[in-house]
């Protein structure tokens, strides 16, 4: 099934769509938000269905969907942490600088504990007050969690993945430098992250998902132009099961917390990449010199996934930078 949360009050209003997206459903009567339903999932998660189902089957009348209505499916959340996955990404970033890679990257995932308390819409303006900051978009995948015991296993982890979404890790290039050098990790470098329109249970998404990995590309297009759609199943180091033992490790999680898998990236290059400093640090080996310039006020970012038959699974993450006023 489809959920998705419309944008009213602080947490939105838990709406179900159907799997065109076309047409939703209130879904208040079974609970108000997606927060309160996953705080809730296994009394919540039948009647959920059996409602998706009838508006699926036109048993019930649905309302037209439009994706300009949505804030994320979850505004705000518990937590977010997201991984680094996809290593051959943080192997490119520092060979670009002639830096080896410590071995345990490829056995200890990476992962930060980011803002949570003011996600973005999918269709909502990147408001930056200072376009030298580096504005770049990050696409990736993610998913929301039932309540996850502390020291749960990798493999256990994955029964606890209950929704799947897309996201923009909305990233500051040039302020990450000076933060890591801090020795305390990100803060300002990390802004508000979007999510797309809806969240999608696992067994909707079919035979591309294998209970820990999405096997479908990923689509980043700037200002028009396709900068790359890598295939989110492929060369991703860590999947979802062992993100979430990694984040469970010295304590439980809980229901609604959000496990990115970060930026996607396959070491196939001709697949493209899916944020900006990953195409900068190629024409760096390639060249010596990064020509592409980060985003700049009036840029428009698109993120999305399609099914093997061309139709959206998530409904598409489409957002312009603009500049923050006061």
């Amino acid at each position: 099934m489809k959920l998705a949360s419309i944008n009213q009050g602080r947490d939105g209003q838990l709406i179900v769509v159907n799997s065109q997206m076309q047409l939703y459903t209130s879904a208040t009567d079974i609970a108000p938000t997606l927060q309160a339903a996953l705080d809730n999932w296994d009394d919540c998660k039948e009647p959920l269905e059996t409602l998706y189902n009838q508006l699926e089957n036109s048993q019930i009348v649905g309302e037209t969907f439009d994706p300009e209505l949505c804030a994320s499916p979850l505004p705000r959340a518990f937590q977010w942490a997201d991984g680094s996955a996809y290593v051959n990404h943080v192997e490119l970033v520092r060979k670009a600088r002639n830096a080896e890679i410590p071995a345990s990257f490829w056995t200890d995932p990476l992962m930060y504990q980011g803002g949570s308390d003011s996600f973005l819409g999918p269709r909502e303006d990147i408001a930056m007050a200072d376009e030298d900051w580096g504005i770049d978009f990050e696409a990736e995948v993610a998913v929301i969690v039932d309540d996850v015991p502390m020291g749960i296993s990798a493999d256990q982890a994955k029964q606890h993945i209950q929704l799947v979404m897309l996201v923009n890790d909305v990233s500051l290039r040039n302020l990450i430098p000076g933060e890591l050098a801090k020795g305390f990790g990100f803060y300002h470098a990390k802004p508000s992250s979007a999510f797309s329109p809806v969240a999608v249970t696992p067994n909707a998404l079919g035979a591309a998902w294998d209970g820990a990995k999405l096997h479908l590309p990923l689509r980043a297009i700037l200002n028009g132009d396709l900068v790359g759609q890598p295939n989110a199943g492929v060369d991703m180091t860590f999947d979802f099961g062992q993100l979430i033992a990694h984040a469970a490790k010295t304590r439980p999680l809980c229901a609604g917390t959000i496990v990115g898998s970060g930026t996607v990236s396959n070491l196939d290059r001709s697949n493209g990449s899916c944020c900006l400093a990953e195409v900068r640090m190629l024409e760096i080996i390639a060249t010596g010199n990064a020509t592409t310039e980060f985003m700049h006020f009036g840029d428009r970012i698109q993120i999305d996934m399609l099914d093997d038959n061309g139709q959206s699974i998530f409904g598409e993450i489409d957002q312009k930078v603009i500049k923050h006023v006061d």
